[in-house]
């Protein structure tokens, strides 16, 4: 019997072990590529919290370590936190898969490539940790990335703008300062990590940018104007200086929507 891509996407969203959803996320893209996993609906899928490992602490965010640089503990707390964002990527890649299962074969092509990705920057960023005495599931976290998942999975078109489109395109503008921060204390290493994580985050939201544009076609909405109602509707005060125009326009942002964003943050 063929698998379903769904079927599998949801079971390696709920696997608690770390070491097992790197491995299932690698043999899922190693499935689907080798063409045995088939879009065959799936209508029991209501997942409401992804698997997470067992001693993982949540805080809200005011209770979280400091994560200044200039302190051994401050830097592995912000390697901790960026390393906590990219394990939930994954789950957001492969809850994306498995939820939203009326999409052209290319969708789940593509979302099955960024879990992979965000499985490797995980990766990354955990050894680094090790390197440095810590590993992840060490600190508390806040769950704030995967709450945005949770209020979106009502709908794919809000779930594209609120998510690649907002969230982890913030993580465009302010990386390259995180970068530049690094390197000031001399730590190359978790620099160059970024600059990786950069890199591929950019064709990501690409991802999300695109879809975002046919789910929008597809209804007969107006990309710019449902974008920008939805990120006022649920943005706030989130939208803030930086703007990285540079790696949002290769993401996909027209300059109409950088112009808007701006003046968002004035």
């Amino acid at each position: 019997m063929t698998d379903s891509v769904f079927s599998r996407a949801n079971n390696v969203l709920l696997q608690n072990s770390v070491p097992e959803k790197l491995r299932l996320t690698r043999e899922l893209q190693q499935d689907w590529l080798a063409g045995k996993l088939a879009l065959i609906p799936e209508s029991k899928f209501k997942c409401s919290e992804p698997g997470q490992p067992v001693n993982l602490v949540f805080v809200v965010p005011s209770k979280l370590p400091r994560r200044t640089l200039h302190s051994a503990s401050g830097q592995i707390a912000f390697i901790h936190a960026l390393t906590h964002i990219e394990f939930t990527a994954i789950n957001l890649a492969l809850d994306i898969i498995a939820r939203f299962q009326d999409m052209p074969r290319q969708f789940y092509q593509d979302w099955v490539q960024v879990a992979a990705e965000e499985a490797s920057h995980f990766e990354l960023l955990n050894t680094r940790l090790l390197s440095l005495g810590s590993r992840y599931g060490d600190l508390p976290v806040h769950n704030g990335l995967w709450t945005m998942a949770t209020k979106t999975a009502h709908d794919v078109l809000d779930r594209l703008a609120l998510v690649p489109r907002m969230l982890e395109a913030r993580g465009l503008d302010v990386t390259p300062d995180m970068i530049n921060r690094l390197l000031e204390i001399n730590d190359h290493q978790t620099a160059d990590i970024l600059k990786k994580i950069l890199e591929d985050e950019i064709g990501h939201v690409k991802i999300g940018s695109q879809w975002f544009s046919y789910v929008c076609k597809q209804r007969g909405f107006d990309p710019h104007n449902t974008f920008f109602d939805l990120l006022k509707k649920n943005a706030g005060s989130q939208i803030r200086k930086p703007v990285n125009r540079v790696a949002r326009k290769q993401a996909g942002f027209s300059e109409q929507e950088l112009n808007s964003l701006e003046k968002m943050t004035d």
